[in-house]
């Protein structure tokens, strides 16, 4: 581990990896068109040529189109969409407050899985479930007269571990499928992101993983934290009690309950009603039908935690009046600033590989050499499980390690018949696997001060050792849903496929 973290201190920052892999993009560009590189693309029957990005046309497209090629990447503006709801529900106290309330009332017979459920559900919190639940999960655990750390363990292992599941898409699934998008439509132009393509899938990570965690915490955990009392923990400590939601936050969560089913009451009327239905594709035949309706999801995420986190604020007093919404969301993206410099070069990477066109090239002469080696599709999925599991070793970004891969093995695993939104799912859940290990991931620093409340000499080998048998078992389960999925080519999503029948072969005989 202290080996790991020296190769990962060593590394740049995300921007200059971009940087560094935009200057590889345009050494390899200039080499591929010289040498004449090309590809028939099989779905479309276009001759496709590497292009160099020194050519006259793509540096002016370089310098001329710099803004526009900024604002139209894919998952920019999706992310800001939601984030400005999300950042009303945060900053007005909703997030905090559903946590807190959900985790007080857990019965202490079922405490672990409860509370790993509920680091789940809080993907749709961000950062926020590691500073509200993670603290709160050990307080619960000590009032239950259990060791605090394993609290710590079961929600990290919940809101990191656990992050390829959920039981209710929400944001990230927007951002991360965003990025598949434009990498599918390099070989399928009439490709359409759909918003709940990884559901099923991430409702069975959620589902399955919950056992193993309750397993693992109360079985191998905690029996190896030993017996605690509170003598054990740090003398500076009285600041840690468990404090009650009183009446303006309980009514809060009952208005911001009422705004919530609104919301998707007026969704539900948008999509359903008869003769009016402006969500729902009428021409088209079959899942694509409900096509509006997956895109408007984005909208739809916004509004529920704008609407809800209004109303929970205006309640408990966080929201005096609609100038603190606007502060709120202004505040939320503020935020987002580290976000905004990634995604500008970011941008440009997976633009300039766009005009370069190696990616559906590489795409197509990659599946020819993997169709010759015989590979089945499952193994493929778990390589691209294992590779995107130790890149997380290194590079904490989840996003970032998606823009720069997704649009080789997208394309590539697109011609030989699994679709982008499985292969999107197999690298969610490889991107999973080492979260909570790695002393590289953003959120490891806070969670390690947090365990150093409760045992002051618990060090990053302590916090490793703690969460390691929770990476061992998701490893393995992880492994099996994917080989399971593809095997028995399980729908990913609604209207979302397992497997991919491009439209030349789909109309061979």
């Amino acid at each position: 581990m202290d080996r790991i973290e020296r190769v990962g201190d060593a590394l740049p920052d995300p921007v200059f990896i971009f940087l560094g892999c935009i200057a590889l993009l345009v050494a390899g560009s200039v080499i591929a068109a010289t040498v004449g590189w090309s590809a028939i693309n099989p779905v479309t029957g276009e001759m496709l040529r590497a292009e160099s990005l020194l050519s006259r046309e793509n540096l002016a497209k370089l310098l001329v189109d710099m803004p526009e090629t900024m604002t139209k990447f894919p998952p920019l503006g999706l992310v800001l969409v939601v984030m400005l709801g999300a950042a009303v529900a945060e900053r007005s106290g909703l997030f905090g407050a559903l946590l807190g309330d959900a985790i007080r009332k857990l019965p202490k017979t079922i405490l672990s899985p409860a509370v790993f459920v509920i680091g789940v559900m809080s993907h749709h919190a961000a950062d926020a479930a590691y500073v509200v639940l993670i603290p709160m999960a050990a307080l619960i655990y000590a009032e239950a007269g259990r060791h605090p750390l394993a609290g710590v363990a079961v929600a990290y292992a919940g809101i990191s571990g656990a992050f390829a599941g959920n039981i209710i898409p929400g944001q990230f699934d927007v951002l991360i499928l965003g990025i598949t998008a434009p990498a599918a439509q390099l070989i399928d132009p009439a490709f359409v992101m759909n918003p709940l393509g990884n559901w099923w899938f991430t409702l069975a990570i959620g589902t399955l993983f919950t056992p193993i965690a309750w397993w693992v915490t109360d079985r191998v955990v905690e029996p190896r934290l030993g017996p605690w009392t509170r003598e054990d923990t740090a003398a500076a400590a009285p600041d840690l009690v468990l404090e009650e939601i009183g009446a303006a936050q309980k009514r809060g969560l009952r208005r911001a309950g009422v705004a919530a089913l609104v919301v998707v009451g007026l969704f539900a009327a948008l999509t359903l009603w008869p003769h009016f239905a402006p969500l729902v594709d009428a021409e088209a035949t079959g899942p694509s039908r409900m096509t509006p309706f997956y895109q408007s999801l984005i909208a739809a995420f916004m509004l529920l935690f704008l609407a809800s986190g209004w109303a929970y604020g205006s309640a408990t007093g966080s929201v005096k009046s609609h100038r603190d919404i606007v502060a709120m969301m202004a505040e939320g993206m503020r935020g987002m600033a580290p976000y905004l410099v990634l995604a500008f070069f970011a941008a440009h990477f997976v633009a300039m590989f766009a005009w370069s066109k190696l990616g559906p090239v590489m795409a197509v002469h990659g599946a020819e050499a993997l169709r010759g080696v015989g590979l089945p599709k499952p193994l493929l999925l778990i390589a691209l499980l294992i590779m995107s599991s130790f890149m997380d070793l290194l590079i904490g970004s989840a996003s970032a390690k998606w823009s720069a891969m997704a649009p080789i093995v997208v394309p590539m695993l697109m011609l030989l018949g699994i679709s982008p939104e499985m292969t999107t799912a197999a690298y969610r859940m490889g991107d999973s696997i080492f979260n909570i290990v790695t002393p590289l991931a953003s959120n490891f620093p806070l969670v390690l001060i947090i365990s150093q409340k409760w045992r002051p000499r618990f060090g990053v080998g302590s916090m490793v050792a703690l969460m390691l048998p929770y990476t061992i078992g998701f490893a393995i389960a992880g492994m099996t849903l994917v080989l399971a999925w593809v095997g028995l080519q399980l729908p990913v999503g609604p209207g979302a496929p397992g497997v991919y029948a491009p439209p030349a072969a789909a109309s061979m005989p």
